[in-house]
């Protein structure tokens, strides 16, 4: 039996969490080892990339931007800095036209620092800061330094006090908390109206599927999974021997030239690479271990000069 191995996108539909996708798709593939790349709130739609069986191991090593489309209302500030929570205060917008609101976004592009939303599943004191202020709990958290690589503006209408933007940003970047401190800036206060995202960990809108329905009959077909390596397009590779394969399954350090690395993963005698900006910390140093057929074999990590750790070892042989 084929145990299912490789990612699904799904295009995550407004009212349903995270969580609720993931569980869906273990019961649509039998599968208890499946997980999600970035958590969206219910309220928010579109990519939600969910690995299935072992490559839950890799959702680490994926790079961490994401880009997303959202709408921001001035005017309005709330409990939850969206339109879901409780209006504390509502204010008049300025008059502003689309030059001066591009020159205002300018300033918060780059390495800002963000507070996060009270609101969020950012951990105080070991607890997720939503369930002490569902308890009624007042916070404060603390700021934190973001990445905003791109802020476009789409649209304003001076009318109803709406900007349409196009943001591209680090992992960690919460679009509530630029809504309200866009409307801090403006002094009339200002929340998210509505937000889709349309890039995740390498994963673009155009890759995604609907949520597969609760199989109704025996023919049911999952969905086909993306394999793997698609996933680690921004990493550099590397085509293992069948000796070096052999030892590789078993566990053992290889002594290899970093010469032979490519940066890019070997898709039908091609070089694919994607140009996905930001990449965690933690793999730097990773490299994509291929087998003869160019399928993933696991993740190292330079050791030493030439000599590669595995970090994740697929299809290993004790």
């Amino acid at each position: 039996m084929n145990v299912p191995f490789g990612f699904v996108v799904i295009d995550k539909p407004e009212g349903l969490t995270s969580h609720a996708c993931v569980q869906r798709l273990r019961r649509v593939f039998g599968i208890k080892r499946v997980g999600h790349g970035g958590t969206l709130d219910p309220a928010v739609t579109g990519v939600l990339p969910i690995a299935v069986g072992n490559a839950t191991r890799l959702l680490t090593f994926l790079p961490g931007s994401k880009s997303y489309q959202g709408c921001i209302q001035l005017g309005i500030q709330t409990t939850t800095d969206d339109l879901d929570g409780e209006v504390i205060r509502q204010r008049p917008w300025p008059s502003l036209q689309n030059v001066e609101l591009e020159t205002i976004l300018k300033d918060f592009c780059g390495a800002i620092q963000q507070r996060p939303p009270m609101v969020s599943a950012v951990h105080i004191d070991g607890e997720r800061a939503y369930v002490r202020a569902r308890r009624g709990e007042v916070l404060e958290l603390p700021k934190r330094t973001v990445i905003i690589h791109q802020l476009e503006l789409l649209n304003w209408d001076p009318m109803k006090g709406r900007l349409e933007l196009n943001l591209h940003c680090s992992s960690g970047t919460y679009v509530r908390s630029l809504a309200r401190d866009l409307g801090e800036r403006l002094n009339c206060g200002g929340c998210l109206a509505r937000l889709r995202r349309t890039q995740a960990l390498g994963f673009n809108q155009d890759m995604a599927i609907a949520l597969p329905d609760w199989p109704s009959n025996a023919k049911f077909e999952p969905p086909s999974l993306l394999p793997p390596i698609l996933a680690l397009r921004h990493l550099p590779s590397l085509k293992l021997s069948k000796d070096e394969e052999q030892r590789w399954r078993c566990g053992q350090m290889l002594v290899v030239s970093p010469d032979r690395c490519v940066q890019g993963i070997l898709l039908d005698d091609q070089i694919k690479t994607a140009d996905i900006g930001e990449v965690p910390d933690k793999t730097q140093q990773a490299v994509v271990m291929l087998d003869a057929d160019a399928r993933i074999a696991g993740i190292g990590s330079w050791h030493a000069d030439e000599l590669l750790k595995p970090v994740v070892v697929f299809n290993g042989r004790g």
